[in-house]
């Protein structure tokens, strides 16, 4: 039991610290996240569209 409560609070932890990371990506970048629009996070401009 104990060692099943280690996993949980390593992987809390985790899920903390990406959500941290992702919240300083949304504020750093400079673009104001718009719900309903679609995420174009490594797209290059040029590419082309095949849809």
């Amino acid at each position: 039991m104990k060692r099943v409560a280690t996993f949980a609070f390593y992987a809390i932890g985790a899920l903390a610290i990406a959500y941290l990371a992702l919240y300083a990506y949304a504020t750093f970048s400079g673009k104001p996240i718009i719900p309903g629009d679609p995420i174009h996070i490594f797209r290059k401009p040029d590419a082309p569209s095949y849809s």
